[in-house]
C-alpha cells in the first residue's frame, strides 16, 4: 500500500459520500420504505458491476482505478451501514414484513444489478 493509493481511496470516498448525501438530500424523507438507500446500493452495485466489467484487466484499474472508483468513490456512494440500521428500525416500527422485504430487495437488487453490469460490460 502507497500514500497514492491511500489518497486515491480517500478522495474517492469523500465524492461518494458527498453525492450519497446529495441524493438522500433530493430524495426527501423515507416516507414508508428507505427508497433512496435502496436505490443508491443498487445502482453502486451496478457501477461496481461495470467497471470491474469494462476495466479489470487493465494496468490503470488495477494500480489505482480500483482503489478510487471502487473502494473509495463507490465505497463511499453505497450506504450498507445505513442499510443495516434502517432495516432494523423497520424491524422495530414497522415489523418483520417490511425489514424482510426490505433487506430481501436490498440484497437481491445489489447482486442482480451487480451481476447484470458485469455480463453487459466484460469483454
Amino acid at each position: 500500500m502507497t500514500w497514492t493509493t491511500v489518497l486515491a481511496v480517500a478522495a474517492g470516498g469523500a465524492t461518494g459520500a458527498v453525492l450519497r448525501y446529495a441524493l438522500m438530500m433530493l430524495a426527501g424523507g423515507t416516507l414508508l420504505f428507505p427508497w433512496a438507500t435502496l436505490g443508491i446500493n443498487i445502482a453502486g452495485s451496478f457501477c461496481i458491476g461495470a467497471l470491474w466489467g469494462w476495466f479489470a484487466d487493465t494496468s490503470w484499474f488495477q494500480a489505482w482505478g480500483q482503489p478510487l472508483l471502487v473502494t473509495g468513490m463507490l465505497g463511499g456512494f453505497t450506504t450498507f451501514s445505513a442499510f443495516s440500521i434502517e432495516t432494523i428500525n423497520l424491524f422495530n416500527d414497522k415489523g418483520l414484513l417490511f425489514a424482510g422485504v426490505y433487506a430481501g430487495l436490498s440484497v437481491a437488487g445489489c447482486i442482480g444489478a451487480a451481476a447484470l453490469a458485469l455480463r453487459l460490460f466484460s469483454s
